[in-house]
């Protein structure tokens, strides 16, 4: 008998992930017919432009200063973090498309901030699940042959990734932590979601987020998630946070996206409950995945924060290919 793929845990059999007793679990494939029917009949799926505003042109700080960390908002869930002698970046998506097709699927309605090729070089890359508008292989290589970072990534995606051509990898379990250098050391944290690339491969890897310890302060990176009891968790063990970077966008609609992506007003809450200092929106604005419109979810995060109590100097959204320093005394 074969021993197993993974540790048994309360997401794991040791061969297929699953999220944990009372948390919500993704729609099956089959659902999709009765989305895209309810697409074709009705009105619920609101338009959004073949292409929307080019971004700005990203002004990379020379030198970040002692205690700051850089945010560069390139597109999706793309960051680029640069903090005193550490460049990170989190689910890197150059592509065209996040789809496993180069003529068909989500295509982009606004180029990323930067071309790869005008990327500092680059220590991490965080990849937090093998969906496509996360992991993007050819962005990846790309990477892994021209930056040659240290690749953090969830438990599943390492052999497969270093099949590709992908090097220096690792993986991680839920609460796992990897220390990469002094300054820097990253836990891997729980969400609510699934992962897949194909039907035939649901579940196979794990999908989740990252916390990271640094000089600079303490930073967030959710990754994709439904609202869930991990976040006040989360907030817990390893918060406070000086920044948070939060999904807010592919919600719609409800009956079919709650267990896999928040809605903004969920993201004000999470906000609130990893207990970060500053949080900056992310997965919007980019690919048309969901029913919403492509403004909805900055509309959405206006009216959470005011229902909520929270200041817009909290939890902001940055404009594509803006750059803001952030941590250190204010």
């Amino acid at each position: 008998m074969e021993a197993p793929r993974f540790p048994a845990s309360d997401h794991c059999d040791g061969e297929r992930f699953f999220n944990p007793a009372g948390w919500l679990n993704a729609r099956s494939f089959s659902s999709l017919p009765k989305w895209w029917a309810q697409q074709l009949f009705t009105d619920q799926r609101k338009p959004w432009p073949k292409s929307a505003p080019a971004p700005q042109a990203p002004q990379l700080p020379a030198v970040v200063p002692a205690g700051k960390i850089a945010v560069t908002f390139v597109g999706h869930s793309t960051f680029l973090l640069q903090l005193p002698g550490l460049t990170i970046l989190t689910d890197p998506i150059f592509a065209e498309r996040a789809s496993p097709f180069a003529w068909a699927g989500p295509k982009r309605v606004r180029p990323p901030a930067l071309r790869l090729d005008q990327l500092p070089p680059i220590d991490v890359v965080l990849v937090t699940h093998n969906h496509y508008d996360h992991l993007d292989l050819s962005t990846l290589q790309w990477l892994s042959r021209e930056r040659r970072p240290l690749f953090v990534t969830t438990l599943g995606n390492k052999a497969w990734l270093e099949a590709r051509g992908v090097v220096n990898v690792v993986e991680l379990d839920w609460w796992q932590a990897h220390a990469v250098s002094v300054g820097l050391t990253v836990t891997c944290t729980p969400a609510q979601h699934f992962a897949a690339r194909w039907p035939w491969d649901r579940c196979r890897t794990l999908w989740g987020g990252f916390a990271l310890e640094t000089a600079a302060g303490r930073i967030y990176f959710a990754g994709d998630s439904g609202y869930c009891p991990a976040f006040r968790e989360i907030g817990a063990r390893l918060g406070p946070f000086d920044l948070a970077l939060l999904p807010i966008g592919a919600y719609e609609p409800r009956w079919f996206m709650e267990p896999v992506h928040c809605t903004p007003d969920d993201a004000v809450r999470i906000h609130r409950e990893v207990r970060a200092r500053h949080s900056l929106a992310m997965h919007f604005g980019t690919f048309r995945l969901t029913d919403e419109a492509i403004d909805d979810p900055l509309l959405a995060l206006a009216s959470a924060r005011t229902t909520q109590g929270v200041p817009e100097t909290d939890f902001t959204a940055l404009d594509f290919g803006e750059t803001r320093l952030v941590g250190g005394p204010e």
